[in-house]
């Protein structure tokens, strides 16, 4: 049996996880297990419960590498999971080529191609420090906005009239955490 797996970063990329799910299913899977979470995240719990559903002879299927990880070690920890259970890992496009852990050269082109994704990211994360450090030295850069902050009068004026800490953070679109912070409160 083909199961899929698709996976997008945001919420606001609906159409990338479509797209995704087509292709999937146009590969043959007849199983789709779909999410919307950061691969920096260690909990995917969709991609945890398609590899659980894995059996010997199937094959989990992805249209990337990078919807699966963002880290050799990542990637080839989960080849391993996938492969404990019998199971291979089919990529549908490496520029216009399929990868398959079935065969040797196959698993060190994905090793390969996954330290190579690992390298770019790196890059990409040195030049957002660097970039991040020439701005402050410069004074543009001021930072994220803190946004429960510049609730914190809203905060106290719902906690004196005697909202409850989770309605606060509901009403607000603020983390209960943020709201204890706001009172100063330990929780």
């Amino acid at each position: 049996m083909k199961i899929g797996y698709a996976r997008v970063s945001t919420t606001d990329q609906d159409a990338g996880l479509a797209a995704q799910e087509r292709d999937l299913q146009a590969a043959g899977c007849e199983k789709v297990f779909a999410e919307r979470i950061s691969a920096v995240k260690d909990s995917r719990p969709q991609l945890a419960t398609a590899v659980s559903f894995l059996r010997k002879g199937d094959t989990l299927v992805v249209t990337k590498p990078d919807r699966l990880a963002r880290s050799t070690g990542d990637l080839l920890a989960l080849v391993d999971r996938v492969r404990e259970r019998g199971a291979e890992l089919r990529i549908l496009s490496m520029g216009g080529a399929e990868l398959d852990t079935s065969s040797p050269t196959s698993a060190l082109m994905l090793t390969m191609l996954g330290a190579i994704a690992q390298f770019e990211r790196d890059l990409m994360l040195e030049r957002q420090k660097e970039g991040i450090a020439r701005a402050r030295t410069e004074g543009r850069y001021r930072g994220r906005v803190p946004t429960a902050r510049a609730k914190s009068d809203q905060v106290q004026s719902l906690a004196q009239d005697g909202v409850a800490i989770t309605e606060i953070s509901r009403r607000l679109g603020i983390s209960r955490s943020s709201v204890y912070r706001c009172l100063g409160r330990n929780f």
